[in-house]
């Protein structure tokens, strides 16, 4: 009998990246001659899906190749496969620096992922890197592995980005925006309900445009009608929400759609001026404090989600404390806070007045320990109330069970997450808690 090749998976990177991962394990499943292991050591064949958005994560993709790359100088790896987004920008640079690792896989070739892994045995000899301009789209005919609990899932629902936001990489990397269909999507997501999933988190690197280039009439608002008919499914979540196309009837459906969680991420990156015309944004500060108030306003419960740079090109102090008592006056209930990574073939990797790095991480850590105080106080505002949540996981503590969930409020591995400390809970299945006590990030509650 012929031996099957033990095929390994290290994801790298944002959940879009782990979509790519998943649909890649599903084309492995698809092959008789190839065998999915969650071990390391026992892999055949490594694949490293990487990221290279900002240079710490470059860093990591790097660093966790050239560890792989150790167990096939011992003997233990016969083929080191890199795909993604490093394998996308830098292809011709690590060919030349890294001899160890077999093929580059591009972000627009990993679908043809498993020839690369069968021609380890000489079968099906292949060039050395296979990088192009990023077409592919999956749609809900591929075969995909989530690597998910059951109950949750990732669906992408376009590929790329059509923005030229001068701080970004990515357009590069990924290609232009290409939005699914809505027949596409929503039979993925029936599909996915069927076999067990709960809440399903859309995500896309420009959300709000989702359609927008398809010229069949396709938008967010109109996928989401569909999607709320879908039985079963209990939460939609919207992640990566690009502050443009808020219409007043997407509003509202997220406002009056008991599926769709009261709960959106929308990375802001700045709030003055001049830098957001810098950053080439398109938005400026009047549209968007308007868009917070009427979200706020109109959206019941609504927890809000940002991500900001500190440390762009020519930012001031001034710029810097502007951005400070924004984020004072419009308290987001969750906040993630970047410094500026210069990156080769951007727009602002050639602009004026860059940063030292310790001004940025100190503007950082500033932010920071600011949005800790804000967080625990929303956060001691859930006290007393209760709420449904779903549960992920659970924990041994001293020999009790510690049952680890989510409110609508809280996206998975992104933001904290509910305690609960009982015997009897479901993996999988919500529950009315009653929340008792809460941290910076974390709340604690009991069954209702």
């Amino acid at each position: 009998m012929k031996h099957k090749k033990k095929i390994g998976m290290i994801s790298l990177g944002c959940p879009k990246n782990l979509v790519d991962s998943e649909v890649m394990l599903g084309l492995v499943a698809q092959d008789a001659n190839l065998e999915i292991t969650n071990n390391q050591d026992d892999a055949d064949i490594m694949i490293v899906n990487t990221c290279a958005f900002i240079e710490d994560s470059k860093k990591e993709s790097v660093d966790t190749i050239l560890e792989v790359a150790q167990l096939k100088s011992k003997g233990k790896l016969d083929k080191l496969i890199v795909a993604g987004c490093l394998a996308q920008r830098y292809k011709a640079k690590l060919e030349r620096e890294l001899p160890e690792v077999d093929h580059f896989v591009g972000t627009g070739e990993f679908q043809h992922i498993t020839k690369f892994l069968q021609s380890s045995s000489g079968e099906l000899p292949v060039a050395r890197s296979q990088v192009a301009k990023p077409e592919y789209v999956y749609d809900y005919a591929t075969p995909r592995i989530s690597t998910l609990p059951p109950h949750t899932v990732y669906v992408k629902i376009a590929e790329g980005c059509s923005r030229t936001c001068s701080f970004c990489i990515i357009p590069r990397l990924r290609g232009p925006n290409r939005s699914r269909s809505i027949e596409s999507i929503v039979k993925e997501v029936e599909h996915l309900v069927a076999h067990g999933a709960k809440e399903v988190n859309l995500i896309a690197q420009d959300l709000t445009a989702y359609g927008l280039e398809r010229n069949d009439g396709a938008t967010l608002f109109l996928l989401l009608k569909e999607l709320v008919k879908i039985k079963d499914l209990v939460w939609i979540r919207l992640m990566y929400n690009y502050p443009m196309y808020f219409g007043d009837d997407l509003i509202e459906l997220i406002a009056s759609e008991p599926k769709i969680c009261s709960y959106l991420d929308i990375p802001l990156q700045h709030i003055d001026a001049d830098l957001l015309q810098s950053m080439d944004r398109k938005v400026n500060e009047k549209e968007t404090i308007e868009l917070l108030q009427k979200l706020r306003s109109r959206i019941p419960h609504l927890i809000l989600r940002t991500g900001m740079i500190v440390g762009f090109p020519g930012e001031t102090q001034a710029q810097y404390e502007k951005l400070k008592n924004f984020i004072k006056e419009i308290e987001f209930d969750r906040l993630g806070v970047f410094t500026y990574s210069q990156e080769e073939g951007t727009k602002a990797a050639t602009m004026d007045g860059q940063l030292d790095e310790k001004t940025k991480h100190a503007r950082k850590d500033d932010l920071m320990r600011m949005q800790q105080e804000i967080s625990h106080r929303r956060n001691q505002s859930w006290i007393g109330k209760e709420m449904d949540v779903l549960i992920d996981h659970m924990f041994d503590h001293e020999g009790a069970p510690v049952f680890i969930g989510r409110f609508e409020g809280q996206a998975l591995d992104i933001d904290g997450h509910v305690q609960i400390f009982d015997e009897n809970l479901t993996i999988g299945d919500f529950y009315k808690v009653k929340i008792t006590d809460a941290s910076e990030y974390d709340l604690v509650g009991e069954l209702v």
